[in-house]
């Protein structure tokens, strides 16, 4: 344990609880100062997918440092972003044909929101302006990506500073009928819907139906709103295919990735949109273009690390070791039936999850029995950082059986030894 002054995200330091330092990694493992092995359950906050320090990424970094390690991107382009442009548009759907770089998953979401009222400026008849969000979401914390997430504790302080949406229920077993109603209503005059496809991450890890997300999609359409995907967290193979669309069999006209995009090894995003998009910022005139850009768009370190991911997924068996982890996370889902004070246990994809029963009230993110948790898992030796009384595991797909067994028995433990 060391003291620094860093401040550290999501910490209530005030707390005084210990944070662990890492200082090396390898596959599904992190290793502390004192040489204690901790297994990463949650693939370091969503962001690892193939293991920590896969030979092919750090050796594509490695290469590309050795060559061009940054550059402005406004007006000038290097080949690592055009092949990984190129790469993209080869695997996602055909209709998202522009490709623009950002550097975390806020930003490629803000990039959305700026595309979508861009397009909308651009259109004879007047400009819409409205966004429509699902309730329980979460975006990012940036400006933009927080006003069109859950309002509460996340951003609670910094109400002032964000634009007003238009929320939808979220459609739990039972109820999908109004959301689909609210969400017709809704887009009578909206510019955008964004949503994370089949499972709300930070939300508590809530999942519903490919079908529903079609009929969302199909809305949207009727009434020309454009549809934004959020796959930051969904995309790279989560929900047990490369993006959670596939499973509704729908294309967004904009999409936001990151996380998985460099294997989890360095930060990049892209936000990808349809001709339609594109061209509504397309014009003789200056004062049309898109303005937006960052000092470290597309940087090429992070696009070689995206170019060997893209490899990796082409030329290594990524979606049977997707479905090998999804069936054991299944199996251990069923096996939570009859588990005391345990509810809801659910999967989708890679992802389990699981509530611990808690008074009425005292459930969400802000659960009080949170900090002993996370004690708790630390001691075990294992990373999982649970949403309030939600505890899910999100591993690395390289992840070997008997660390996917000890994870699945630490959080079973958690149960008896925290309640």
């Amino acid at each position: 344990m060391i003291d620094t002054p860093v401040w550290h995200p999501f910490t209530q330091h005030g707390l005084g609880e210990p944070i662990p330092e890492i200082v090396r990694a390898e596959g599904a493992a992190l290793y502390t100062t004192e040489g204690q092995r901790i297994i990463d359950g949650i693939s370091s906050w969503w962001v690892n997918t193939h293991g920590h320090c896969h030979p092919r990424i750090s050796a594509a970094i490695a290469q590309q440092a050795g060559q061009l390690d940054q550059m402005i991107f406004a007006g000038w382009t290097h080949g690592p972003a055009q092949d990984l442009a190129t790469g993209l548009r080869a695997i996602m759907p055909p209709d998202l044909t522009r490709v623009f770089f950002s550097d975390s998953g806020s930003t490629a979401v803000e990039v959305a929101l700026k595309m979508a009222l861009g397009y909308w400026r651009s259109r004879k008849g007047g400009a819409r302006h409205r966004i429509v969000v699902m309730e329980h979401s979460y975006h990012g914390d940036t400006i933009g990506a927080m006003s069109v997430g859950a309002r509460g504790v996340f951003n609670q302080a910094y109400e002032p500073l964000l634009f007003d949406t238009t929320t939808v229920p979220f459609p739990a077993a039972g109820c999908e009928q109004a959301t689909l109603d609210a969400l017709e209503q809704a887009c009578s005059d909206a510019a955008a819907f964004i949503v994370e496809p089949l499972i709300l991450g930070a939300g508590g890890m809530l999942t519903y139906s490919p079908c529903i997300l079609a009929e969302m999609r199909a809305i949207c359409a009727r009434h020309g709103v454009l549809f934004i995907a959020d796959e930051v967290m969904t995309g790279w193979g989560r929900t047990g295919t490369l993006l959670a669309c596939e499973q509704a069999k729908v294309s967004p006209d904009i999409l936001c990735l990151s996380k998985g995009l460099t294997g989890g090894s360095v930060p990049l995003a892209v936000t990808m949109a349809t001709e339609p998009v594109y061209q509504a910022h397309y014009s003789q005139d200056r004062a049309d273009m898109f303005f937006h850009s960052s000092s470290y768009t597309a940087n090429p370190l992070a696009c070689a690390a995206a170019n060997a991911n893209l490899a990796i997924w082409a030329e290594e068996p990524v979606m049977q070791r997707i479905a090998t982890l999804a069936q054991k996370q299944q199996a251990f889902v069923v096996s939570l039936q009859d588990v005391p004070n345990v509810e809801n246990a659910r999967r989708c994809g890679t992802i389990a999850a699981f509530d611990i029963s808690v008074p009425s009230g005292q459930g969400g993110y802000m659960a009080g029995l949170a900090p002993a948790l996370l004690a708790y898992y630390r001691s075990c030796g294992l990373l999982l950082r649970p949403l309030g009384n939600t505890v899910y595991a999100m591993p690395p797909y390289c992840i070997d059986a008997d660390d996917l067994a000890a994870l699945h028995e630490g959080m079973v433990q958690s149960v008896s030894a925290i309640g």
